[in-house]
């Protein structure tokens, strides 16, 4: 059982092997992103638009917790996916209990200092005083559960590096299930408002960890859990970290540019732009989603065959993951741009809300075409171990472009421009990416020309034809 689950990542077929992989991926990460949206829904329904205002602001923290799951797991996935290549297992469940052992215990502090503080960090993250009581409410429950969630994101990343889709998925699928219904039971029949959705997400967050470690607990995985291995050394801690901190960074610069944007937005257009703005955060995710579980199915194909030195499939992967993710991006932007009231209305009856809503959705969204290539292209980096470039693209977005252009602009264009600043940022992106990832394209072709030399016994640098 155990060969069969290894041999999963050794297969020709890379397009199949890539649906296979990545289809999981995308229905789980659907399915979760669809409780966040209903979560959103249910607060714009029932406790109206300062209820959306206070889930907008809460949400840099809750990406700084997700960024030690991804730190955690993406780091350890990129580490496991190559040992699990190079046939080096023992080294790889060493990388898998550190992995775990890092996401709980950063997690654990993160929550202690979030509850000593809950209104300095508030405040400092842009609530006013008018959307303060909100947050508070939400955020004091969310932080409980902060380990919890970065233990259930961090799992999701390591089991898929062992090439095993299917239980991410379910895991994702039962807790988003379960956070819908509980909304509806503590929001709707319970009124608990605002503080119902965070307990709903806190409750649907334990099931899915506990799910995803009785995966490894139970003896199904390839890799194994052992006490040992939860000790945590510096020597395999470090390439996780290595990696993981692109994923970390990405996701912290992001958290301080919402804080940043929030900020601005409510000094140019008050407490109803803050609440437009966590609307079209829900829907990004929407937009998104295509590179980024496209990606994440990439991403173990592409670790393993680079630490087996399979190049000509690890290029192929490359292609075919490039491709598809830009395909779904367009069909994703053309019905963002052109209907987002379609994708607003859901949330709210508020007339003026919608209209600000949609206008903003049509200046974000511009260029969102472009994104499934960056997902794509971050992902290869630290699929790959190449830490600098995947350092880079995961800062550049939110902190060296659109930090800069969120302070910039509005001195020019006021709320108009940072709505602007966003596609600005995305072509900016686009462009170093481009520029990083060429030359990785070039080193692939090149190693696979060199490895074809060597199979049909050219000497080292000369290539047949």
């Amino acid at each position: 059982m155990n060969n069969r689950r290894q041999s999963a990542l050794n297969d020709d077929r890379i397009g199949r092997l890539l649906w296979k992989l990545s289809l999981p991926a995308f229905v789980g990460m659907f399915v979760m992103t669809l409780y966040n949206v209903v979560d959103t829904l249910f607060i714009g329904r029932y406790v109206g638009s300062l209820g959306i205002a206070g889930l907008s602001i809460v949400f840099p923290f809750q990406m700084l917790t997700m960024g030690i799951g991804f730190m955690a797991g993406m780091g350890g996935a990129s580490l496991i996916s190559r040992l699990i290549g190079a046939g080096d297992t023992s080294r790889a469940e060493h990388a898998l209990g550190n992995a775990i052992a890092f996401s709980v215990g950063v997690s654990v502090i993160i929550m202690i200092a979030g509850l000593v503080d809950t209104d300095g960090w508030l405040r400092l993250m842009g609530a006013s005083e008018t959307v303060l009581p909100y947050a508070r409410e939400y955020m004091s429950i969310i932080l409980i559960g902060v380990p919890i969630k970065a233990l259930a994101m961090a799992q999701n990343a390591l089991i898929r590096a062992e090439g095993n889709a299917r239980i991410p998925m379910t895991g994702m699928i039962i807790g988003a299930i379960l956070n819908i219904i509980l909304d509806a039971v503590f929001i709707i029949h319970l009124n608990m408002g605002i503080r119902g959705a965070a307990l709903g997400t806190v409750i649907a967050s334990a099931v899915t960890a506990l799910y995803l470690l009785s995966y490894y607990l139970s003896g199904r995985s390839f890799l194994k859990v052992h006490v040992q291995n939860l000790t945590v050394k510096w020597d395999i801690l470090r390439p996780i970290l290595t990696i993981g901190i692109s994923a970390f960074t990405m996701t912290t610069a992001g958290s301080l540019a919402v804080v940043f944007i929030n900020r601005t937005l409510f000094t140019y257009g008050g407490d109803l732009a803050v609440s437009a703005y966590g609307l079209i955060n829900r829907i990004m995710m929407f937009a998104f989603m295509p590179g980024m579980v496209i990606g994440q199915g990439l991403q173990p194909i592409l670790g393993f065959n680079y630490g087996a030195k399979r190049y000509d499939r690890a290029l192929r992967a490359i292609k075919i993951a490039i491709i598809a993710a830009t395909g779904f991006s367009i069909v994703a932007f053309f019905a963002l741009y052109f209907a987002p009231e379609l994708f607003v209305r859901p949330f709210t009856t508020e007339v003026e809300l919608i209209a600000l809503s949609s206008h903003a959705a049509r200046r974000i969204f511009f260029v969102k075409y472009l994104i499934g290539f960056m997902m794509v292209g971050s992902t290869i980096f630290q699929a790959m171990g190449k830490a600098p470039q995947a350092f880079v693209t995961a800062i550049a977005r939110p902190a060296l472009f659109l930090l800069p252009l969120v302070l910039i602009l509005p001195g020019y264009w006021q709320l108009e421009g940072v709505w602007l600043a966003f596609p600005a940022t995305d072509l900016l992106a686009f462009i170093l990416m481009l520029v990083l990832l060429m030359p990785q394209i070039r080193m692939f072709r090149r190693l696979k020309q060199e490895r074809l030399g060597q199979d049909i016994g050219l000497p080292s640098g000369q290539h047949p034809g």
